[in-house]
């Protein structure tokens, strides 16, 4: 009975209130489930912030664009975008006012004071990206940052928020703590900038690969490249003579390369000098403050004369010629390509059996080049190419180059300027200064003709061996507070000697020149040695400084 009665007592209890209940619950669990979602969501909402800065839709702003890319990235303390102070410590002047009005406050606020003066006086070095602005549209020009280290991610946000900067010009790290692998991810940050990006400044970022050969690659646009102070020894160096030209490669964009204050000997200076042996666009190079003794002097000034062909380049050079005769004989008319086709096709044949018959060919070749630019009046075989280099164009083997000497030369750096404005809309504005748009002309005209490879240079033959001419686009060389002796030096005096000859022989017409400045001091000879003062005597009238100073003088005293 009791069993009975507590059955039917629980079991109409049971499912009213469990109905309730469970209604009851069903409906606070959803409400609670309704406000606990946007709970749950935010762990994947926190996981997606890293690709919210993909998202982002940069302004061009670079303060604005890195401050809302760092903090979409998760960076709580990141460093500040501030504009490059003129003067080397502008915060100092406020400082002083506040600290002058200190002991007249209550000395409770003197301690504070005198904190935030401290403060003022050591932001300078504080992390901070430090931008040039360009006087009209206040867009940056140059960034700097120094100090604080540059990590992978920091790139990666640089890579989406420099593209948009259309007059970005230069970009200077120093020692930021870069590595092979921050470096790489830096060469792929290069090619997305804008077009006007031409000089890159890695100076105190020692590499254990010393892999900054990366930043010559042959399809950047970088020109002016400093590596000053990174540790660079002989292997570093021959990596970059490698960059610098080969047998099959040639860098044309690089203008100057600074490698001062590095660990570079005599071996890692005949691989720069190895080089320049092909290179026809760099023309101011620094290998000031090394290790350099008479053997890495004596390779440097060898590449500035006359020297030999190796087997493997005139082996080289014999099928660039026969090439070009090819293609220039499948560009002639077609009148003459039934008529003269088989006949020179006959002529070709008898052409390898012998090496003798395969250089006269060759030279013969050339001739029908040089009405193009490859003119040389110290071309020896035969007249006909005299007469041919005669009524040529007088451009230099690497065409590219003649508008570098003679703007260089000259020393007028406006004409460079409205040749700007139709190839480079954003160019001009780095014309302001004379050695800026000296260099940005020659640019210029290396990109808009076709470089001639220096294989195809006029050669002379002597005894068997044959010589090229040399390089003479190199117009600056500063081989200060080295270890070069007297030795040395002889080595360099005959190059001078040698280039001095050639320009004057080449003054009425364009071509390269040779060096225009060349910097020997501070090494181990005496500055009263018979050599150094032929060099200087030499070098004199060819520096465009030491013709500048004589009326600046004149213009001072009238």
């Amino acid at each position: 009975m009791s069993g009975e009665a507590s059955a039917p007592a629980v079991s109409p209890r049971a499912p009213r209130p469990g109905t309730q209940k469970a209604s009851g619950t069903v409906t606070k669990k959803g409400d609670r489930g309704a406000k606990e979602k946007p709970v749950t969501v935010l762990p994947p909402v926190g996981e997606e912030e890293p690709k919210n800065p993909e998202e982002y839709q940069c302004t061009g702003v670079l303060e604005t664009d890195f401050a809302e890319l760092c903090t979409r990235s998760g960076y709580t303390d990141f460093p500040k975008v501030v504009t490059r102070p003129r003067r080397p410590h502008p915060t100092f002047v406020p400082s002083a006012s506040t600290s002058e009005k200190t002991p007249l406050d209550d000395p409770q606020l003197s301690g504070s004071c005198s904190l935030n003066s401290l403060e003022s006086k050591y932001a300078f070095f504080r992390p901070t990206i430090q931008v040039e602005m360009e006087p009209e549209d206040k867009a940056v020009k140059e960034m700097y940052i120094r100090g604080w280290k540059v990590e992978e991610r920091i790139l990666g946000i640089f890579s989406k928020c420099l593209p948009p900067l259309s007059q970005l010009q230069a970009i200077n790290f120093w020692k930021v703590g870069l590595t092979d692998k921050t470096l790489t991810a830096l060469v792929s940050l290069l090619p997305l900038c804008s077009s006007t990006l031409r000089k890159v400044s890695l100076e105190g970022n020692p590499l254990p690969e010393q892999s900054y050969h990366k930043l010559m690659a042959l399809d950047t646009r970088i020109a002016h490249l400093s590596l000053r102070n990174n540790n660079i020894d002989d292997h570093g160096a021959q990596l970059l003579g490698q960059a610098l030209s080969t047998l099959h490669s040639h860098n044309r964009t690089l203008v100057s390369l600074n490698l001062g204050f590095n660990h570079i000997g005599d071996e890692g200076a005949g691989y720069i000098a190895d080089g320049l042996r092909l290179n026809r666009s760099l023309l101011w190079l620094s290998l000031a403050h090394n290790r350099i003794q008479d053997n890495g002097a004596l390779k440097l000034a060898e590449v500035l004369r006359p020297f030999e062909l190796t087997h493997t380049e005139v082996v080289e050079r014999r099928r660039l010629l026969l090439e070009k005769g090819t293609q220039e004989r499948s560009r002639s008319p077609s009148s003459s390509r039934h008529g003269d086709s088989k006949a020179d096709r006959e002529k070709i044949q008898p052409i390898g059996a012998s090496n003798v018959a395969l250089v006269d060919k060759a030279d013969k070749m050339q001739t029908m080049k040089t009405p193009k630019g490859l003119g040389k009046k110290k071309e020896k075989s035969g007249e006909v190419v005299k007469k041919e280099e005669k009524s040529g164009s007088g451009q230099s083997p690497t065409q590219g180059t003649p508008k570098k000497e003679d703007s260089t030369k000259s020393g007028k750096g406006k004409v460079t300027v409205p040749e700007q404005k139709p190839s480079k809309g954003k160019g001009p504005k780095t014309g302001s200064r004379e050695k800026g748009s000296i260099l940005l002309e020659s640019e210029l005209v290396a990109e808009a003709m076709e470089m001639v490879n220096p294989l195809l240079e006029p050669v002379e033959h002597r005894d068997g061996k044959v010589f090229m001419p040399g390089n003479k686009v190199l117009l600056h060389l500063n081989l200060l507070r080295n270890h070069i002796t007297e030795v040395g030096l002889q080595g360099f005096l005959t190059a001078v000697q040698y280039q001095a000859q050639f320009s004057k022989a080449k003054s009425a017409s364009k071509g390269p020149v040779g060096l225009l400045s060349l910097s020997l001091e501070k090494n181990c000879f005496s500055p009263q040695c018979a050599a150094y003062t032929m060099i200087q005597e030499l070098m004199l009238p060819r520096d465009p400084i030491s013709k500048a100073k004589p009326r600046e003088e004149e213009a001072s005293s009238s």
